[in-house]
């Protein structure tokens, strides 16, 4: 029985980095392990035990941390509720986000919310918030979108 790898092989650091960056850009949509080790380019398996091994967290676990990062930056500086926040931020339950909140910052969402709304700076109203990421999804498509008039 051979012993777990320490960190993954020259080679294939880029197709993690490549597929860290992608759940890191796409946090907020729903990712399964199949789709980022598709885009590592290495079956599901391999890429767990990789991943794991280089980063020291598993995917899962990597995602979950950079969800609740967003969620902080949300809870700090905009008026969304709990739950909006929660769902902004692609948690599918609000008791799976909220028990896993506690357990990385070691506070509820609301009592992280109310802590910073007593003393942070003034809030940025949510309805501007979801309007941006709706008008950066847009742009994003609309960016993908051949161009009528260039020349061909």
């Amino acid at each position: 029985m051979s012993a777990p790898p320490r960190r993954a092989p020259g080679d294939l650091l880029v197709h993690l980095r490549r597929a860290r960056d992608h759940m890191d850009r796409h946090y907020a949509e729903p990712l399964d392990l199949a789709a980022v080790a598709a885009v590592a380019g290495v079956s599901k398996y391999h890429f767990q035990r990789l991943f794991t091994a280089t980063y020291g967290l598993s995917p899962a676990a990597h995602l979950s941390h950079r969800r609740v990062e967003r969620a902080q930056d949300l809870l700090r500086a905009t008026n969304l509720t709990v739950t909006e926040v929660c769902h902004a931020v692609g948690f599918a339950s609000l008791g799976s986000f909220s028990s896993r909140f506690r357990e990385l910052v070691g506070e509820t969402p609301s009592e992280f919310q109310r802590r910073w709304g007593a003393t942070g700076a003034p809030r940025v109203p949510g309805c501007f918030v979801l309007m941006w990421g709706l008008a950066e999804r847009r742009g994003s498509a609309s960016q993908e979108k051949p161009d009528r008039h260039g020349g061909s």
